[in-house]
């Protein structure tokens, strides 16, 4: 990939992480507006939720939508490989966007480790739900969906994936709390006069989005009994 004459300079690299990550930012905010029904009282959330899995599975414009996530999911790992390397051969550390040291937080001198472990558990999230809708046995649910809430309410009754899935929304809160931020400095957008206000949305869209998908596990395990 570094050969790609786009991502040969430091520079380029840093636009293609940023206009990736925006990219992914979008689909975070789509995906957890369609799993909030996931909040509702088991009668309800059933047949909304499979309607849900169906439409994004099935419309040609969302399938599209999501052969370029997985494309920009390859590219922004790739690309935060290459910058890791990069950044290790020119300084000896691990890939950073600010200074190291009292003049950046931790979590930003550990995106590449946080990253790392978000792709690790993306792996085992699509195991779990996206390879079991497109490859393994799904029941019908009362309108003849596929029964999907079925299965994410059955994957939320094991206590150790709940878990394993607050954390990996704990990292992946800490990697949105700088990659936000980032990726707008990194397009030019951090003019003194509103560079607080991106900073302080950034942190909230990383609190929210981080928080309410670490809720669902919680909630789904908590009131609605496994099949």
């Amino acid at each position: 990939m570094s050969s790609i004459p786009l991502l040969r300079s430091s520079v380029s690299r840093k636009l293609v992480m940023s206009l990736t990550g925006i990219w992914l930012c979008v689909f975070l905010v789509v995906h957890l507006a369609g799993n909030l029904t996931l909040f509702l009282p088991a009668d309800q959330a059933r047949p909304l939720y499979n309607a849900y899995t169906r439409f994004m599975t099935t419309h040609p414009l969302i399938k599209v939508a999501g052969f370029v996530n997985y494309a920009a999911f390859l590219v922004h790992i790739a690309v935060a490989v290459l910058l890791t390397v990069q950044n290790r051969r020119a300084k000896g550390s691990r890939y950073v966007c600010d200074a190291p040291g009292g003049t950046s937080e931790w979590y930003s001198r550990r995106m590449g480790v946080l990253g790392a472990l978000v792709f690790v558990f993306l792996v085992l999230h699509l195991k779990v739900f996206w390879y079991r809708y497109h490859f393994g046995e799904v029941g019908v649910d009362a309108g003849g969906l596929r029964d999907m809430y079925g299965v994410v309410v059955a994957a939320f009754g094991e206590l150790w994936y709940v878990a394993v899935y607050v954390v990996a929304m704990l990292v992946l809160g800490f990697h949105l709390l700088h990659g936000f931020a980032s990726g707008f400095r990194t397009l030019g957008l951090h003019h003194r006069r509103y560079w607080r206000i991106v900073r302080r949305f950034g942190a909230a869209f990383a609190v929210l989005i981080a928080l309410t998908f670490a809720l669902m596990p919680i909630w789904v395990h908590l009131t609605t009994p496994p099949p």
